[in-house]
């Protein structure tokens, strides 16, 4: 009941549906003791509204959005609260008190100071808003940016200032219990100043040196650091907070291009969120800003994914346009029609190029080229058990499985996702499997977002997991290395405490400008932390027992890690199943559809070398032979085959071949903007002796 409660609320856990439950239950008990009158009852009251609303903006709680629709906003709480309290005095016979013309006079005075302070807010924040934000991109040594106001100031504002009235709530009930108005004039004087107080420090920030740029000025200076800098590639995104991942794969591949690169965002919660990297990064939410950039000296753009605002470069005919995508499988997307509005398109091997080819949706062959998968290269080659069979537990081994489903998708087919219909089914075998296996959760980050039902299936396939891990910690048979753990662990702290140093060092940015001036990367340090990810990684897999199930959710470990630590996956029909393809491990994948498996694998190349389940999971045994005991594995040679025809061959490598169609596309683009030169050449020479004739 009360899961059903917080998914209908919309509120993340418990203790935010219990606040709110009391946040809109108080106001209520307010007006009750208001009306009464009881001064004790009332503070009571106003103490829980005051305390549940906190915690409701701490939480960034989705109720508190919903409110402000319903004009149940802050300010409107807040006031709720102040006329109740000029009627609870009211109601003690005390209108014609001192205190009551005084707390009137107060609650006016300080809503008359909200207007300034927000105005203020405003202005800060809007002028401190560059029409660019950028990440290793020296603008400090071109143009002034001053620090941001402390944080303090600006970090929800609105909040802090509404709750300066707390002073003043406090002494005129204080007043109003010892029939004294003293009291609720100190409390009154004290929310009067410090709301002033608060109006006046924001000020200095609204003129002077303590004021950015104007935009001109810093799209002039960007432009400027644009020709120093030259950029030959610019792989170019935009999307939603969630689509982040399919950026932040390619960062690496950037940082290994023979060319210079760059990286152009268009929303700055993508720049908020994108991983660490040594390549420039310039963020150009503006349409107009962007078409006006000088970007002259780009010969090729890449592009991960087909979105609406991709037009704003596309238009662009100096420079020549690839779809990259974020990812290899046989999936819809992966044969986009807008994909024939690039000069190329790159696919990872063969494969690619025959999935255009059967969808006839205009991408001609010539303009398609197999580069392969740079993101794979952490991938580990191997073939489940390199010898002999594992047994389980009482030998001393424990295979690992990953299951790791994809998510509904954005038409909540109930064939994209296992996790739905088959789930529980694979899970449950998974755990009862004899001789036992290590179970590894890793769901898509999307899961649930399109569908509850997909969300609770989540909830289960976890609760089933986590009981599991939990009995499976005192069964005799399996008994961990305590000391390996303990080392393990202590070592993974160590890492953290260093990691935290190292990313935490150079302190908060107080706000996108600030973080714009001083966000070039410390290369030492970049490269420091990322030796250091590499052994958190290592350290995270040795700190608990290798028998251990474990649901993997959030950045940290990678899917690519989760890789390497399991000898066979159960998947869907997504760029997942290809990628893990790349280590040559057994593999299963779901007919959620219930397609049948020689209708099934027609469709779907990546599951040819693949064990197919039903939605029973009643075939999981096969991948499980196939697992403990290499003899029984008899997908091993088809998936070699498969790997070759799905990602390219192993030599060159992928960056090898990736840079190679970089290289090969620039010349191409270099020679149209020669000819183009040499065209309106000739035709300026032939009308100036029209002329002269």
């Amino acid at each position: 009941m009360i899961s059903t409660a917080i998914r209908v609320a919309r509120v993340g856990s418990a203790a935010e549906l219990a606040a709110a439950v009391l946040m809109l239950a108080g106001f209520p008990a307010i007006m009750v003791a208001a009306l009464i009158p009881s001064v004790p009852a009332f503070a009571a009251a106003t103490a829980v509204t005051y305390l549940a609303d906190h915690y409701l903006h701490r939480q960034g709680s989705y109720l508190i959005n919903r409110l402000s629709k319903v004009r149940a906003g802050l300010s409107i709480r807040f006031l709720i609260r102040q006329l109740l309290l000029i009627l609870l005095l009211a109601r003690l016979d005390l209108s014609n008190n001192l205190i009551f013309y005084g707390a009137t006079a107060c609650f006016i005075a300080f809503y008359g100071l909200q207007a300034p302070h927000g105005a203020l807010v405003t202005l800060i924040r809007n002028r401190r808003r560059l029409p660019v934000a950028t990440r290793n991109v020296d603008l400090a040594s071109r143009i002034r940016i001053p620090d941001a106001p402390p944080l303090g100031l600006l970090n929800r504002s609105a909040e802090k200032m509404l709750h300066l009235d707390l002073a003043a709530v406090v002494g005129i009930l204080v007043a109003a219990a010892m029939d004294a108005a003293l009291p609720g004039f100190i409390g009154i004087g004290v929310t009067i100043v410090l709301g002033s107080l608060y109006v006046l420090a924001l000020m200095p920030y609204v003129r002077g040196k303590k004021v950015p740029p104007n935009a001109d000025k810093v799209l002039a200076k960007v432009d400027e650091w644009l020709r120093d800098y030259q950029p030959e590639t610019v792989l170019y995104f935009s999307g939603s907070k969630d689509s982040v991942y399919q950026v932040n794969m390619w960062l690496e591949t950037m940082e290994q291009l023979d060319s210079r690169p760059l990286i152009i965002l268009r929303e700055r919660v993508i720049l908020q969120n994108l991983a660490p990297t040594t390549v420039p990064v310039i963020c150009v939410p503006g349409g107009v800003h962007l078409m006006n950039m000088d970007l002259s000296t780009v010969r090729v753009a890449l592009y991960a994914a087909n979105v609406g605002k991709n037009i704003h470069l596309l238009r662009v005919p100096t420079m020549k346009h690839v779809f990259i995508g974020h990812g290899d499988s046989d999936k819809l997307a992966s044969v986009n029609p807008f994909s024939k509005a690039y000069d190329e398109v790159w696919v990872a091997g063969r494969a690619g190029r025959d999935r255009y080819a059967i969808a006839d949706v205009g991408v001609r062959d010539e303009d398609i080229v197999e580069v392969g998968r740079p993101q794979l290269a952490p991938i580990q080659n191997g073939q489940g058990v390199p010898e002999g069979p594992r047994g389980g537990a009482a030998d001393g081994s424990c295979p690992t499985v990953l299951y790791a489903p994809t998510w509904e998708g954005w038409d909540g087919n109930p064939g994209n996702t296992s996790l739905m219909l088959a789930g529980e089914n694979i899970v449950k075998k998974l755990l009862k499997a004899d001789p036992p296996v290590r179970v590894l959760y890793k769901p898509h980050p999307f899961t649930g977002t399109v569908l509850p039902k997909a969300g609770a299936a989540h909830q289960k396939v976890t609760a089933l997991i986590e009981k599991a891990a939990a009995e499976r910690a005192t069964d005799p048979r399996f008994q961990a290395d305590a000391t390996v753990s303990a080392a393990a662990k202590a070592e993974l702290a160590r890492i953290e405490a260093r990691l935290a140093v190292l990313v935490g060092s150079g302190g908060e940015k107080g706000d996108e400008a600030e973080a714009t001036r001083d966000g070039v990367v410390d290369v030492a340090k970049y490269e420091e932390i990322a030796r250091l990810r590499g052994e958190w990684n290592d350290a995270y897999w040795r700190a608990f027992p290798v028998w251990e199930h474990r649901v993997v959710t959030g950045a940290e470990p990678r899917l690519y890690d989760c890789f390497n630590v399991s000898d066979a996956m159960v998947s869907d029909i997504s760029s997942v199943v290809s990628d893990f393809i790349a280590s040559g491990k057994p593999y299963a994948v779901t007919d959620s559809a219930e397609l049948g498996v020689e209708e099934f694998k027609r469709q779907n190349t990546a599951v040819r070398a693949a064990t197919i389940l039903s939605n029973k999971a009643t075939e999981l045994g096969e991948l499980l032979d196939a697992v403990r005991d290499p003899a029984a594995d008899l997908l091993a040679e088809d998936r070699v085959e498969l790997k070759q025809y799905l990602l390219g061959p192993d030599e060159p490598t992928s960056i090898e071949q990736f840079n190679t169609a970089v290289a090969n596309l620039a010349i191409k683009a270099e020679a149209r903007n020669v000819g183009q030169e040499s065209r309106a050449a000739a035709s300026a020479a032939e009308a100036e002796a029209t002329t002269k004739a």
